[in-house]
């Protein structure tokens, strides 16, 4: 598939691997739709994308939200009056161990990872699907591949965006549509920022290439996927050889 004028709808994307995905596909050429929770763009975002002459529009919206989402899911294919692709990369976190892990810490992660993935996916897979084109991303994590003490409601949750993203492949292949994942390892970001030395060393020392991923890294994963025909239900790793 050939980016240029493509139009992609991202979630999430107004910071970290998000927001490097939205810079990836604008220098590529392709017409965006971004999202968030936060009322606008943050400003050095917009100002880069302005500096590369993006058409884009930014909405608004919880993808954990019911109503919100198929609002949002709607308004976005109006925008252009189609989505070529769709990058599901909106998440959160809520760690505790298991034990101390309450049902609304398991649900609340679960809400806004897995159940809102498939909410805004089904009625724009249904728009693909009349289409006979589309391309899905969904961004998964190496602790859905093996799990993480102190996660189980995060890794319940990108395990299970594995597992939708194999289905909607096989379900959309025969009419042209394609669904892959991404399973990020140890990327910077704000949330990496805030670990002490000590834990930033341990990490480091699971993974062979011996630094954490930029967000940049996965963005190009993204744009390799979106290009990439013949390729589907698969989830690639991008974690510097921390699964080995």
């Amino acid at each position: 598939m050939k980016l240029t004028d493509k139009v992609v709808f991202i979630t999430g994307s107004t910071r970290g691997i998000g927001a490097a995905t939205a810079l990836e596909f604008a220098e590529a050429g392709s017409r965006l739709i971004l999202n968030g929770r936060q009322d606008n763009l943050p400003t050095a975002l917009k100002e880069r994308l302005d500096s590369l002459g993006t058409d884009y529009h930014y909405l608004k919206g919880d993808i954990a939200n019911k109503e919100s989402v198929s609002e949002l899911a709607t308004t976005a294919w109006q925008i252009y009056g189609k989505i070529d692709i769709l990058i599901n990369n909106a998440g959160i976190t809520n760690d505790k161990l298991m034990m101390g892990m309450k049902a609304s810490d398991f649900d609340q992660v679960i809400n806004v990872n897995l159940r809102g993935t498939f909410m805004l996916t089904q009625p724009i897979f249904k728009k693909m699907l009349k289409e006979r084109t589309g391309c899905i991303i969904n961004l998964a994590s190496i602790v859905g591949l093996h799990g993480n003490t102190g996660q189980a409601n995060y890794a319940a949750s990108k395990a299970g965006i594995i597992g939708l993203t194999k289905s909607i492949a096989q379900e959309g292949a025969r009419r042209g549509i394609r669904c892959n994942a991404i399973a990020p390892g140890m990327i910077a970001s704000h949330m990496t920022e805030k670990l002490s030395e000590r834990v930033k060393d341990q990490l480091l020392n699971r993974i062979p290439l011996n630094r954490l991923g930029q967000p940049g890294e996965v963005a190009k994963t993204a744009k390799f996927l979106a290009e990439n025909d013949y390729l589907t239900g698969q989830t690639i790793v991008v974690d510097g050889g921390m699964t080995i």
